[in-house]
C-alpha cells in the first residue's frame, strides 16, 4: 500500500490582501466562539425554561457542541479535500443554520442539545476548511504568524459575545440569541462567496475512497509529530473547556458577580488575544516549539499557584486574586493555541483537509470528556478547575516533549 505524498509548500498564492484575508478567516473561525460564548449568560435561563436536571446538564449546552464538531470534522476533512474548500464552507453554513432553527424551536433540553450537535456539525465545515485554506497558502512559521493574527482578531468575539448575549437578554428572550447566529452566518457566507476564491484546484483534489482514507489516516495517526501535538492540544483545551463551560457557574453562582459576568469573562479572554498578538510578533524569530514549551511551563506554574490558592482559601480565593492568576495562565494558553495546531498541521501538505479533520476531531474527542469530568465537580469552589489545569498541562508538556524527539530541527 503506497505512502501518501506530502508537501510542505503552499498550493497557491494568497488571492486576498493579508488584512482582508485575516479578518475574513477570523470571522469564519469566530462563528464557533460566537455560538458558544454568546450562550453563556443564558445557560441558567435556558435550563429553567426547558426544565433541565441542574447546572451539570446546562453545561452540556457548551460541552456537547464540541462533540458535534468532532463528528463533523471527520466528515468535512475528506469533503474539503475532495470537493474543495468553498463547497465545505458553504454547505457547513447551511447545516449550521438548520441546527440553529432546531435550537430556536426547542421545547425541552433533549431537542435543544440535539440542535446544538447539528449546529456544531455544520460549523465544523467552515472551521476545518478555513484551516485547510490557510494551509493551502501558508506553511511553517508563516502559517503560525497568520494564525496568531487571526487569533488576535478572533479573540474579540469571545470578549464581546457574552456582553452581546447579555444585551439580547435585556430586551428579548434567549431564543433571539439564535436569531443573531442566523444573521451572522448568512452575512459571513455572502462575504466569503463573493470575495474568497477556491484555493484547492481541481487537479489537486483527492477523490474520496475508503482505501485512500485508510492510507492517509494511517499515515496521520502513526505520525509521531502530528499525534504528539494533537494530544497536547486535547489536554490543554480540555482543561480550558472545563473553565469555559463552567464559567457561568463559577462567576455568577459561586462568586455572585451577577450581570458583571461578561466583564470578567472579557478580561480573561483579552489575555488570550493579547498572547496571540505577542506570539505573532515573536514566532518568526523564536520558533513555534520554543514558544510552546515556554508557554506550557507557564501554564504549569500558574496551575500550581491556583492549587495553592485553592488549598489556602478553602477553594474560594479572593476574586481579584483568582482573576489575576487566571489572566497570566490564560496568556500562556493563548500562546499555545495557534502554535500547537500549526505544528501538528506542518507535515501534512496536500492532506491538509483530512489532517485538520483528524487533528480537530481527536483533540475535541479528548477535550470533551475531560471537560465534562472536571465540570461535574464545579459546584461550590474553583478547586476542580485548578486541579484540572495542573494535571492536563503536565500531560500536554510530556506530549510535546515526546513529539519533539528527533523533530526539533524541522519545526523551529
Amino acid at each position: 500500500m503506497s505512502t501518501p505524498h506530502v508537501s510542505t509548500a503552499p498550493n497557491t498564492k494568497p488571492a486576498l490582501g493579508l488584512v482582508e484575508f485575516i479578518i475574513l478567516m477570523a470571522f469564519m473561525t469566530s462563528l464557533v466562539a460566537l455560538s458558544i460564548d454568546a450562550m453563556l449568560p443564558a445557560l441558567s435561563l435556558i435550563g429553567e425554561d426547558l426544565h433541565s436536571s441542574g447546572p451539570q446538564q446546562d453545561h452540556l449546552i457548551v460541552s456537547l457542541f464540541f462533540l458535534g464538531m468532532a463528528l463533523g470534522q471527520l466528515v468535512y476533512g475528506p469533503v474539503s479535500d475532495a470537493k474543495g474548500r468553498r463547497f465545505a464552507i458553504i454547505s457547513g453554513l447551511v447545516i449550521f443554520a438548520i441546527g440553529t432553527v432546531i435550537c430556536m424551536l426547542a421545547k425541552d433540553m433533549t431537542v435543544l442539545l440535539f440542535g446544538r450537535v447539528v449546529q456544531a456539525f455544520g460549523v465544523s465545515g467552515p472551521r476545518i476548511a478555513s484551516l485547510a485554506l490557510i494551509r493551502d497558502q501558508y506553511a511553517g512559521d508563516a502559517m503560525a504568524r497568520v494564525m496568531s493574527f487571526i487569533m488576535m482578531v478572533f479573540i474579540l468575539v469571545p470578549m464581546l459575545a457574552p456582553v452581546f448575549g447579555q444585551a439580547i437578554l435585556w430586551f428579548a428572550s434567549w431564543q433571539h440569541i439564535f436569531t443573531s447566529f442566523l444573521i451572522f452566518g448568512a452575512g459571513l457566507g455572502v462575504w466569503f462567496y463573493l470575495r474568497q476564491p477556491e484555493t484547492l484546484p481541481a487537479s489537486q483534489r483527492v477523490p474520496f475512497s475508503w482505501q485512500q482514507l485508510w492510507v492517509s489516516s494511517r499515515f496521520i495517526l502513526t505520525h509521531r509529530q502530528v499525534m504528539g501535538y494533537t494530544l497536547a492540544m486535547g489536554c490543554i483545551f480540555g482543561a480550558f473547556l472545563a473553565y469555559l463551560s463552567g464559567s457561568q457557574t463559577l462567576f455568577q453562582d459561586i462568586y455572585a458577580v451577577g450581570e458583571w459576568f461578561p466583564a470578567f469573562f472579557a478580561v480573561l479572554a483579552f489575555s488570550i488575544g493579547f498572547a496571540s498578538f505577542v506570539n505573532g510578533k515573536l514566532v518568526m524569530r523564536l520558533g513555534m516549539l520554543r514558544l510552546s514549551l515556554a508557554a506550557l511551563k507557564g501554564v504549569i506554574v500558574g496551575s500550581v499557584v491556583l492549587c495553592a490558592l485553592a488549598v489556602n482559601y478553602q477553594g474560594l480565593p479572593p476574586l481579584a486574586l483568582l482573576v489575576g492568576v487566571l489572566f497570566v495562565t490564560f496568556f500562556c494558553v493563548g500562546i499555545l493555541f495557534g502554535n500547537l495546531n500549526s505544528m501538528a498541521m506542518h507535515p501534512l501538505g496536500e492532506m491538509a483537509g483530512l489532517g485538520a479533520a483528524i487533528i480537530g476531531s481527536l483533540s475535541s474527542l479528548l477535550s470533551v470528556p475531560v471537560a465534562i469530568v472536571i465540570g461535574s465537580f464545579v459546584q461550590h469552589t474553583m478547586t476542580p478547575i485548578a486541579v484540572g489545569f495542573l494535571l492536563f498541562s503536565v500531560l500536554a508538556y510530556l506530549a510535546v516533549k515526546w513529539a519533539d524527539a528527533n523533530q526539533h530541527n524541522n519545526i523551529c
